[in-house]
């Protein structure tokens, strides 16, 4: 999974994000039928959605997929702090009009996040910070 730039990322839907979450937690990746297994009672999705939501997140390069002996898998095609990351800088920038460096704090004292994914996501948020303020 390549470290990608903040402002290179699309912006992230509630969507997306689930089924981020999903594919952050498979190294192999899954196919669409065992995300959908893991999501169709929380949003009562048919399997046909989640099938075209994860076709167009390849699109939008958020997703990778590969054959594997005729099911393809899927795997995310970006980290959990670059995800995060775009996450917390739209929120930050574009509803708050807040600098994110309190919100930042927060991450630090998170337990959901290990310390290098922390580290990622600070490095992104300052390099999204730096390109914001040199505009």
């Amino acid at each position: 999974m390549a470290k990608q730039s903040l402002s290179d990322l699309p912006d992230l839907t509630k969507n997306e994000l689930q089924l981020l979450n999903i594919l952050w937690k498979s190294e192999e990746g899954y196919s669409v039928r065992e995300v959908h297994q893991q999501i169709e009672h929380e949003n009562g999705w048919a399997y046909s959605t989640t099938k075209t939501t994860m076709d167009r997140m390849v699109k939008k390069g958020l997703l990778d997929r590969k054959d594997f002996h005729g099911v393809f898998l899927y795997q995310a095609a970006i980290s959990k702090p670059a995800g995060l990351a775009r996450l917390v800088s739209y929120f930050m920038n574009d509803v708050l009009h807040m600098d994110s460096g309190a919100l930042m704090s927060l991450f630090g004292r998170s337990k959901a996040l290990s310390e290098s994914e922390i580290d990622e996501l600070e490095s992104l948020l300052k390099q999204g910070l730096e390109k914001e303020k040199s505009k």
